[in-house]
């Protein structure tokens, strides 16, 4: 597993990309690397899920799990300059690129640090948490980001999840939903879900 993105240290050979990236009437510049998830661009689950997302009303930082490159993070932070942005990611090589498109972006409301899930992450009373969770790194690992995050929000925290039908979008909701989320589906597109739960 150690060329997955879901790995500490990637060992397939680094090859840096520049790109532009266009969501929500903004244009972002990014650094993309070989051994991080969706190396190409921002993916459609991704997109879809920025595009979806909306501030809570209650007071406190963001969380986003599973950060990659940063698309989702940075793209909060500077839509959101009030509120940090806490950025968390396995691949050390992820952690590495979102700090470096942070800069390239002039998003500075972002704590960005390597976690395993969130082992490492020592706030408890996030307002929301935002995810593409890992799917390839399996529904155990799924499932735990889902009940540490639970753990990790304000009694009225929020969540925001994208996840395709065919990799268990319907045990996700029946799974947050277990976690004592109400949960509504606020997109459903080409295979898509996209899931937003308020903690009851």
């Amino acid at each position: 597993m150690s060329d997955h993105y879901y790995s500490k240290k990637p060992a397939v050979k680094s090859n840096i990309k520049h790109i532009q990236v266009n969501v929500k009437d903004e244009t972002f510049k990014f650094s993309v690397d070989s051994g991080v998830f969706s190396k190409g661009g921002l993916d459609f689950g991704s997109r879809l899920l920025i595009e979806a997302f909306r501030e809570p009303d209650i007071k406190g930082p963001i969380l986003d799990i599973g950060c990659g490159w940063g698309p989702i993070g940075i793209t909060v932070a500077k839509l959101i300059p009030d509120r940090t942005v806490h950025m968390v990611d396995i691949n050390e090589r992820s952690v590495s690129l979102s700090e470096e498109n942070a800069k390239l972006n002039g998003a500075k409301n972002v704590s960005i640090y390597q976690s395993d899930l969130l082992e490492n992450v020592k706030e408890d009373s996030f307002a929301v948490a935002i995810t593409n969770p890992p799917i390839r790194a399996g529904k155990a690992v799924v499932f735990q980001l889902y009940e540490q995050t639970a753990l990790a929000l304000h009694e009225k925290g929020e969540i925001w999840v994208v996840i395709q039908k065919k990799q268990g979008a319907a045990s996700t909701k029946k799974k947050l939903e277990q976690l004592n989320f109400e949960v509504t589906t606020e997109v459903k597109e080409k295979g898509y879900f996209v899931f937003h739960g308020k903690k009851c």
